[in-house]
Parts: structure tokens; sequence; C-alpha cells
């Protein structure tokens, strides 16, 4: 059964790992998703939380408890990983040490009789793209761990043939330097030859890089799906709050005033939310602190706090204020001068995010 550069749908799945237990503890709770053809997934969350399971489950290399994995519409749920046409990338390699570069990289094309011809021009193209040609007639025992896994890496993108790739944290062992332009490699093979690719990371910057859509999880749950843009602007819960962005969302205890604003310690915050038909006060006030500006005097959604730290990290400074007990953290452009002691913050009611138990309202 061939099955090529596939639109993946995942049916109902749910998954345990111990199905005989009364009361099984789910590592993937029910949901249903679709992977598009020739698209960027990123599947994003902290350890533990159920992202390499749905890989498994896609891959082959675990059938899940319920639900059905359909490739273009065809059920390949009972299907082993080698019928479905999968390429895969592990978070260590996983290479031949006795082989040279030139035949880890040929060796699944071999496998599926392509020419001569066709394997040379893949080989060439992927060495090329991460430089690895000067090191294919070497055996790969002899090269470091991050150039064996970029050995691994290029197994993984060598073939076209694939319903997608699946990477499990591909870049763990890669150098620093060089994840960057390893991800915009991938983004370019993937723009090129319309593979689909799936990258599994608890890394939000690999995430929000590499990604055309991410899936955020936590505890066994997909907690959002969107762009990096929602993401960051509209978590849908405080989780992908904190989680995402660097500091974390400012997510602040706050009870509703009126049919669009908010109290913090007595001061009245407008947001763009519709209120009113709220009927528990207590909520939680959440903005980033990208969007929260210094402003001149005291006015209408502005907060005066006492400023306790500023840190210069090149691009721009990140100010830390005390509201009683409310922390602050605000971004500003590195150039303005800014003085300790007392400070007003404003914050704009269009980027404010009111959740109600921990989600956006």
């Amino acid at each position: 059964m061939e099955l090529i550069m596939a639109k993946i749908d995942l049916s109902n799945i749910s998954h345990t790992y111990n199905p005989s237990d009364p009361n099984p503890t789910y590592a993937l709770n029910p949901f249903s998703m679709t992977w598009e053809n020739g698209k960027r997934y990123a599947i994003l969350g902290p350890s533990g939380c159920g992202k390499t399971t749905m890989l498994n489950i896609v891959s082959g290399l675990v059938k899940p408890s319920k639900g059905k994995i359909l490739f273009d519409e065809n059920d390949v749920t009972n299907l082993i990983t080698e019928e479905r046409n999968i390429a895969q990338v592990f978070q260590f390699p996983v290479i031949y040490n006795t082989m040279t570069v030139y035949d880890n990289l040929a060796f699944p094309l071999k496998c599926r009789d392509f020419s001569k011809e066709k394997i040379e021009e893949r080989v060439k193209s992927v060495s090329d793209t991460l430089r690895l040609s000067s090191f294919l007639n070497l055996p790969a025992r002899k090269l470091t761990a991050d150039q064996k896994q970029l050995i691994s890496l290029g197994r993984g993108l060598v073939r076209e043939d694939v319903a997608g790739v699946l990477m499990d944290e591909p870049l763990t062992v890669i150098d620093p330097d060089l994840k960057f332009r390893l991800r915009r490699n991938l983004k370019e093979i993937n723009e090129q030859y319309k593979t689909t690719l799936v990258y599994v990371t608890h890394d939000q910057n690999e995430a929000m890089t590499f990604a055309d859509n991410i899936i955020v999880m936590d505890q066994g749950e997909i907690v959002q799906v969107g762009l990096p843009k929602d993401l960051f602007e509209r978590p849908k819960t405080t989780f992908v709050g904190y989680f995402i962005g660097s500091p974390a969302m400012n997510i602040f205890e706050s009870e509703v005033s009126s049919d669009y604003s908010v109290k913090i310690n007595n001061i009245e915050i407008k947001t763009n939310s519709n209120l009113s038909k709220i009927k528990d006060k207590n909520v939680k006030l959440g903005i980033r602190s990208e969007f929260i500006n210094v402003a001149e005097k005291e006015g209408q959604n502005t907060i005066k706090a006492l400023l306790t730290r500023v840190e210069d990290f090149g691009n721009f400074k990140l100010l830390t204020a005390n509201m009683g007990d409310f922390v602050i953290k605000s971004k500003v452009n590195r150039e303005m001068p800014i003085s300790h002691g007392d400070i007003n913050l404003y914050i704009p009611p269009e980027k404010c995010c009111v959740y109600i138990n921990e989600k956006l309202i």
C-alpha cells in the first residue's frame, strides 16, 4: 500500500498504557485532528504530556486504545510502521555506524529499489542542505554526535515518497549554533517538496520558529491548536499563557467590575471582552509584557507600580515592578530612559485576555 504525502486524520483517538485497569490513566485523552498535506506542525508541551505517544500512534509504533488513523481517507490503524510509508527521526541518532555517510543516506532509497541516478540526486540534495557533503565517504562512526544526528535527519528527508516526516525532538544533540539554520532548512525543504513535517518539542522557540500550526499539550490534553501569533496574543488557557512567551504572560487575580472592565487591587482596567454574562466575579486578567507600555502620567488603564528591576537584553529592556502583591513585567525599547521609583504602566484594552476557570472568555 503506497501512500504519498498524505493528509493525516486522527479520529477520536485516545490511549492508555494500562487498559486492563478498571479506571485507567490516559496518556492521551480523546481528541480528533487533521494534519493537512504539505504543512508544518509542532507538538509542544512539557515532559510527560503525551507528545511522543501521539507521534508514535501516527507512525504505528503504538496502536491507540480507541479511534482511527487515516492517511488520505485510508484506514491505517492496524498497519505496521513499514506499511505506513512514514519517515521518522528520533531524539538520538539511529544510523549504521559501520556504513559511510553516503550509504546511510542512500539506504532508505536502496531498500525501495530507487534508480542509481535518483539515489545520487537525492543524497546530493540532502547532504548539501545539511552540510554533510564533505563527509560522504567517511564511516559514520567517525562523526560527532551532532553530525550523526544530521545523518539521521537526512535519512528521514531523503525520501520524497513518504506520507510524512515525523521528528521527535530531533535537534536535542545538535550544537546550538546549528539549530536555527537547521530549522530554516527544514522549512525550505517543506516549501520545496511539500512534505508534511511533524515536529515534537518541549522548546517553545523551536516550535514558534518552525511550525505553521502548533499543537500545545498538557497532561494528555490538547489545550490549543493555532498559529504562533494566536498562541502568543490570545492563549486559550492560562497554561498556554504561562508556557508560551518569555517571560510568561502577566496573569492577575481580578474581579469583574462592569460589562467590559475588571478591577486589580481596586484599579479599574477596561478590556474588549464582554463580561456582562459572567456570574462568577472572580476572574483572571492576562496581558503580555510586550503590550504593556510606560505612560507619562496616570490615566485610564494605567497602573502605578514600584519599579524594582531593569534588565537590559540588548534589543529590549525588561522592567519588573510591584503593585502590592502583584508583580508586573513589561518589555520596552532599550533606548527608553527609565528611572527607578514609581512608574505608570498602560494596559491596552484590546490586548487584555480575561480568564474564568483558567479558560479564555
